[in-house]
């Protein structure tokens, strides 16, 4: 570590732990979603359940976190009109783990974020 003191790395270590601190502070899970309605977050859980609504106006794709239909705690909600913009199906998602970036939303006392571009969604691997 020639030419940087210690107490340099000190503080450059700090500030990324602060960093990911923070970044972590902006993640929720899927069953904590409800408290955070109106805030841009990402929300994580398990895909319980998942169902392309064909047969329903606007064709919606529903990936349901942590618990099926119609227990679900959040959902992650594709318009049909927004499905082209993905490369696979996203009902294909079922018992992944991913996070679902954007504004969370209330609707029927359920927490959902609706999605309309694939990089809104992230698959853990």
């Amino acid at each position: 570590m020639r030419g940087i003191s210690a107490a340099t790395v000190l503080l450059l270590t700090l500030g990324l732990l602060a960093g990911q601190a923070h970044a972590d502070a902006d993640t929720v899970s899927a069953a904590d979603a409800a408290n955070h309605v109106g805030e841009s977050a990402k929300v994580c859980g398990r895909v319980a359940s998942a169902k392309y609504a064909t047969e329903t106006r606007r064709k919606p794709t529903f990936l349901n976190l942590d618990r099926p239909y119609p227990d679900q705690v959040f959902t992650a909600l594709i318009w049909g009109s927004d499905r082209s913009a993905f490369s696979y199906p996203p009902e294909s998602l079922r018992g992944q783990r991913i996070c679902v970036k954007g504004m969370i939303e209330l609707y029927k006392g359920r927490a959902e974020i609706i999605v309309s571009r694939p990089s809104q969604i992230e698959v853990q691997r």
